[in-house]
C-alpha cells in the first residue's frame, strides 16, 4: 500500500490552514467607504459568509441572505470583500475534498484528521502572523508561540510515524 494519501492530507492542511485568514480578509474587505467599522461589523460578517456559502453551494447561501435581510443591510458588496470571501470558500471546499481523497487513497480517519488538525493551525498561525504582524513588532512573538507550533508539528509526525497498522 502506498502513502499517496499523505499528499491529499497536505493539500487539506494547506487549504484549511488558509481558510480562517482568507475569511478574515474577506470580512474586513467588506467595509464600505466612510462606514463606521464597529457599527457595520455584523453586516460585513454576513456579507462575507454569503460568498463562502456560494463557494460551497450549501446552506450558507440561504443563512446569510436571511441574516442580511434581518439586519436591514443594503445588497451592495465591495469587489475586494467578494473576492476574499469567495477564495475562503474555495479553499475550505478544497480542504474537505482533500480529506475525502486521503480517505479514498487509504488514509484512516484517526490519522488523516489528526494530521489535518495539527497541521492546519500551523499553517494558520504562520500565514496569519505574516499577513497580520503583531502591532508591537516581531518581538511580540513569544518563544512559547514558536514552541507550540513546533509541538503541533512534532505531534503530527508522531501520529504519522506511530499510526496503527491496518
Amino acid at each position: 500500500m502506498t502513502n499517496t494519501w499523505i499528499i491529499f492530507v497536505i493539500l487539506t492542511v494547506a487549504s484549511w490552514g488558509l481558510y480562517g485568514v482568507f475569511l478574515h480578509n474577506g470580512q474586513n474587505s467588506m467595509l464600505e467607504e466612510n462606514a463606521d467599522p464597529e457599527q457595520d461589523k455584523d453586516i460585513r460578517r454576513y456579507k462575507s459568509f454569503l460568498f463562502v456559502g456560494l463557494a460551497y453551494l450549501l446552506v450558507a447561501v440561504i443563512g446569510s441572505a436571511v441574516l442580511l435581510l434581518l439586519s436591514g443591510a443594503e445588497w451592495s458588496f465591495t469587489s475586494k470583500g467578494v473576492t476574499w470571501s469567495f477564495i475562503a470558500g474555495v479553499v475550505g471546499a478544497i480542504g474537505a475534498f482533500g480529506v475525502l481523497l486521503a480517505f479514498g487513497a487509504g488514509g484512516k480517519p484517526a490519522v488523516v484528521m489528526s494530521i489535518v488538525f495539527a497541521g492546519a493551525p500551523i499553517v494558520n498561525a504562520v500565514v496569519a502572523t505574516l499577513s497580520h504582524p503583531p502591532e508591537n513588532g516581531w518581538s511580540a512573538v513569544r518563544p512559547e508561540f514558536i514552541i507550540g507550533i513546533l509541538l503541533a508539528a512534532i505531534g503530527a509526525c508522531l501520529v504519522m510515524y506511530f499510526r496503527p497498522s491496518s
